[in-house]
């Protein structure tokens, strides 16, 4: 498993079968899937990368052109 370090989904080498709150199944037979870990996704419980739309876009965000090069 391998968990995004800006707020993204959690990487789960598969196939993986996850249960949900509710008690459904879902399956996937990706070598590697991509769970959604904000709950914004329409297809939760895996990630359409809708964590992307709610980052911060001001100065402090990542990769904004004012922060400096590590």
């Amino acid at each position: 498993m391998r968990l995004d370090p800006d707020g993204g989904p959690l990487l789960v080498d598969g196939p993986v079968e996850v249960v949900t709150e509710d008690g459904t199944t879902h399956f996937s037979h990706r070598p590697t899937v991509a769970l959604c870990t904000c709950r914004r996704s329409a297809r939760y419980p895996w990630c359409d990368t809708s964590h992307r739309a709610r980052a911060p876009k001001g100065a402090d965000a990542p990769g904004s052109p004012e922060e400096e090069p590590r």
